[in-house]
């Protein structure tokens, strides 16, 4: 039996064993050197880096929203301000069931259907991550019930906010504007201009009007605190607070109270009416009816009113005073008269024989003036104070449109008049050129001829015509028409009044400038049109009535409203100020479908003038309340 001898070579085995410690040795230092470098890199060379995100982490930047500027009257009356509210605030990424999380929340708050109408039309006009109001203006008893059961609503808070509120609502709406949410599209256009950070926190952003308009006086800076932090993001301590700064206060020229006076002189009826000083531009007034709530859109509008608003045959969300468009019938004829003196196409006593029409050379086709059977003799002054459609047809053939055009443009006519809130539109006051260049056709002068009258292709808006109005009761200073006085800073107390801005003067012969103003002087009184407005007033006035066509009327048919549509009768127009001889307010009115501006425009402009300058409510009514300071400017002019 053979035995096996096993030889082992123990030298080679100990070389291999320490050979293999070495490695395992070499590698194990290896990545001790590696960790090492690697602890050196995060702890010594990104030392600083690693502790900012620390920091970061550590402290939070939370933003302080400013209060909003207050938006005042002329006689420090509130037209828009603020109030703190509990809002109920989801942000839809936090919740894991949407749907069922609003079921349970409407056992322990109160949720309508008009609440979850307008939350689910929030969520489609924003990003998931942003927070979203479900309920606002929560009752004490309500923010204890939710936060009792807080626990089970995550990405579900109660926040505290500042609301704003329009005490007089429909009131001066289309001037003051309102606030809504600030849309990703706001967002976008605040990046671009630079100002997002200023927006860090805030909700809301002005709409239309002032609230628009100056939405940087009235918005303010947005403040911060550096707060500490636990790791469970629970607030521990403010490390530092730079506090936001509040919007300055506005304090506009319009006088709500001459703005009620006129909304109930306008009662159901459709229109405008803007009221200017034309001694410095300010507008004292400036009405469109229909109007709406400003405080509808303040927590986000819901379907049903806007709806309603929208689709509303009234308009109410046009803002006629400033977009409206208009012809401005016979209240054109004024500059039509200077333009023909000044031009030299008429002398004050040139006159025609008016049998009701004219006739264009060569033509069978007849223009009829509004009286049949003509008025007889008629020079220029009286042409004004009858209103003869004939002469300023006659006039306008021999002038030409481009004269006409020329002109006129100098009274502010056709274009923008510059007031301090957007969205004024030019009006039109046509030319040889634009017809070509909008048309693409020549012009007729069949064309001129309605023009002459303020009809044909001559559009204005009120505020246009009463700026034009107030360059003539001013002797031909214009000056730009604004609706903030003073910018108040509510940190220093320092209240800045804004200068008036002399826009431009047209040269005139004064004499001519005087027997317009005499003419429309005499419109008011005994044979003119608007006489019976004026009857019985104890200062005079001057104005001009006009009728503004809304459709045509076959050349051998007369214009009877009684057989016409509601909205396809003549709108009413007048323009006017007073006291005649030291104007301290203009008017223009418009009432849409209105008929006579004698009989419907001028009669509102009557009980203005009465209440402004006599502090008398309409059907001589006293005022309970009148304030002196705003009549004493009204009554030096008149005394």
């Amino acid at each position: 039996m053979k035995q096996n001898i096993e030889l082992r070579n123990h030298p080679l085995e100990l070389y291999k064993f320490r050979k293999r410690l070495t490695i395992s040795a070499i590698f194990i230092i290896l990545l001790f050197l590696i960790l090492f470098a690697r602890f050196f890199h995060l702890q010594v060379t990104q030392r600083d880096h690693y502790h900012t995100l620390a920091e970061a982490n550590r402290i939070t930047i939370m933003p302080l929203v400013p209060n909003r500027g207050l938006i005042l009257d002329r006689n420090g009356k509130i037209l828009a301000q603020n109030f703190s509210t509990y809002t109920l605030e989801i942000t839809p990424n936090k919740v894991p069931d949407l749907e069922s999380a609003l079921e349970e929340l409407a056992t322990i708050v109160e949720i309508s259907s008009r609440d979850l109408e307008q939350f689910r039309k929030l969520m489609r006009e924003n990003r998931r991550f942003k927070s979203l109001p479900i309920r606002n203006r929560l009752t004490d008893e309500e923010v204890a019930r939710f936060a009792a059961n807080r626990y089970r609503f995550p990405g579900i808070e109660i926040q505290a906010r500042i609301m704003r509120h329009y005490p007089h609502g429909e009131l001066a709406a289309h001037v003051v504007g309102y606030i809504s949410r600030i849309s990703d599209r706001d967002l976008e256009q605040l990046e671009a201009a630079d100002e997002l950070d200023n927006y860090r926190g805030s909700h809301f952003i002005g709409r239309i009007g002032i609230e628009q308009s100056y939405e940087k006086e009235l918005h303010g800076i947005t403040g911060f605190e550096e707060v500490e932090t636990d790791v469970a993001g629970r607030s521990i301590q403010v490390l530092s607070r730079t506090p936001p700064v509040s919007g300055n206060n506005l304090i506009l020229t319009l006088d709500i109270d001459l703005q009620k006076m006129v909304d109930e002189a306008f009662g159901n009826r459709r229109g405008a009416l803007v009221a200017i000083d034309p001694n410095n531009g300010e507008v004292l007034a400036f009405v469109s009816k229909p109007s709406f709530d400003a405080n509808l859109f303040v927590g986000g509008i819901d379907h049903a009113n806007w709806n309603q608003l929208n689709n509303a045959f009234d308009r109410p969300l046009n803002n006629r005073a400033l977009r409206g468009v208009y012809p401005p019938g016979s209240t054109f004829k004024p500059f039509m008269a200077l333009a023909a003196l000044e031009l030299g196409f008429r002398s004050p006593g040139y006159a025609i024989s008016d049998a009701g029409f004219f006739r264009l050379p060569g033509s069978e086709r007849r223009y009829r003036d509004w009286k049949v059977g003509g008025h007889g003799r008629v020079d220029l002054h009286k042409s004004l104070v009858v209103s003869c459609d004939t002469y300023y047809y006659s006039l306008a053939h021999d002038m030409g449109i481009d004269r006409i055009h020329n002109y006129i443009q100098r009274y502010g006519l056709g274009h923008k008049t510059g007031i301090d809130i957007f969205g004024e539109v030019d009006g039109l006051l046509p030319s040889q050129e634009w017809k070509m260049r909008r048309f693409n056709q020549k012009w007729y002068a069949g064309d001129t001829i309605s023009v002459g009258i303020g009809q044909g292709y001559v559009l204005a808006t009120p505020l246009q015509l009463a700026f034009s109005t107030a360059i003539i009761a001013n002797r031909g200073k214009a000056y730009q028409p604004h609706l903030v006085r003073k910018i108040a800073n509510l940190q220093t107390g320092y209240e800045k009044e804004l200068e008036k801005k002399l826009l431009f003067t047209v040269d005139h012969n004064p004499r001519h400038m005087e027997l317009v103003h005499k003419a429309l002087v005499d419109v008011t009184r005994p044979g003119g049109t608007a006489a019976s407005a004026a009857a019985g007033a104890e200062y005079a006035f001057a104005g001009k009535t006009g009728t503004s066509q809304v459709i045509g009327i076959k050349q051998n048919e007369r214009y009877r409203a009684d057989l016409i549509a509601e909205h396809h009768r003549d709108h009413a127009m007048f323009v006017a100020y007073a006291p005649a001889e030291q104007p301290a307010i203009v008017l223009s009115i418009l009432v849409e479908n209105g008929g006579s501006g004698g009989a419907t425009a001028a009669p509102i402009a009557r009980q203005v003038f009465d209440y402004y300058l006599l502090g008398k409510l309409p059907e001589s009514k006293e005022a309970k309340i009148v304030k002196a300071s705003r009549h004493d400017h009204a009554h030096d002019h008149y005394h």
